[in-house]
């Protein structure tokens, strides 16, 4: 039977499933992957498991080898290089006075290009910074302009409910998320209780959305008039995870009734 183990490729990055193949493999292993932008080196960070059924339908890459000595010291002098690059191309950005925010330099593993990722407002002219860079490193400088939910995931962080990330550690593409769904779930509509480290709405109101629309369909609707046991009342609140109702009767009093004590 396959196995899948877990890869990730930078410190405190996100967790990448590949297929173990015929290597023997445990965490802290280093392995050489095959990726899109061409071989990178990772980390092994939890233990070969069996395959079973997956929700993904992608056929999962295999580790290409397992890394040598040569490949540790390549990638400590990326590492290296990464970090002088980006303090260099700070520099450069405050000297040309560009409107820019450095995120995090990344350096393929065989040294060939440098990929610089930064937000800003609007499109920026960084011909001269360009020219500068590959003045100083010799090789291909790629400038990537990503969006604040980018820069969140490259960063990574703690959110408010006390794990890392979502983005961080196994969304793959990003989902739209909007305040209706905070409403359909009761929440605040304080902007600073449903926004993210990104400024952005929090993308777990994304994942029980459906859950809470189907919940609902089964409760009367707020406004609308219903008989308890105590008397005829106007439904005032909902409360989808202790299935009931807030109801305040015609006296003005208000009490909370489960779903099965509404009389039909």
């Amino acid at each position: 039977m396959a196995k899948i183990v877990g890869i990730r490729f930078r410190e405190q990055g996100k967790v990448y499933d590949f297929d173990v193949g015929h290597f023997v493999l445990a965490p802290d292993s280093y392995v050489i992957i095959e990726t899109d932008k061409g071989l990178a080196f990772g980390t092994v960070v939890t233990p070969p498991r069996p395959a079973g059924k997956r929700e993904s339908s992608f056929t999962l890459k295999k580790v290409y080898r397992l890394a040598n000595d040569g490949d540790v010291k390549q990638q400590k002098r990326n590492l290296e290089l990464e970090k002088s690059a980006h303090a260099y191309c700070l520099g450069c950005i405050n000297k040309l006075g560009l409107e820019m925010n450095l995120i995090l330099v990344e350096c393929l593993f065989d040294g060939s290009k440098l990929i610089f990722n930064y937000t800003a407002n609007g499109r920026v002219d960084f011909r001269e910074l360009v020219k500068i860079l590959v003045s100083a490193y010799r090789m291909r400088i790629e400038m990537r302009q990503i969006g604040v939910r980018n820069r969140a995931r490259l960063c990574g962080g703690i959110g408010r409910c006390g794990r890392e990330l979502c983005c961080a550690t196994f969304i793959d593409d990003f989902q739209p998320v909007s305040v209706r769904m905070a409403k359909e779930q009761g929440l605040s509509l304080n902007p600073s209780k449903i926004s993210g480290l990104c400024g952005r709405l929090m993308c777990c109101l994304a994942f029980e959305h459906k859950i809470y629309c189907d919940l609902k369909s089964e409760f009367p609707s707020i406004g609308s008039v219903v008989e308890t046991e105590k008397g005829r009342g106007r439904v005032v609140r909902q409360n989808m995870l202790k299935e009931c109702v807030t109801v305040q009767l015609e006296e003005g009093k208000e009490l909370d009734v489960g779903l099965a004590e509404i009389v039909k």
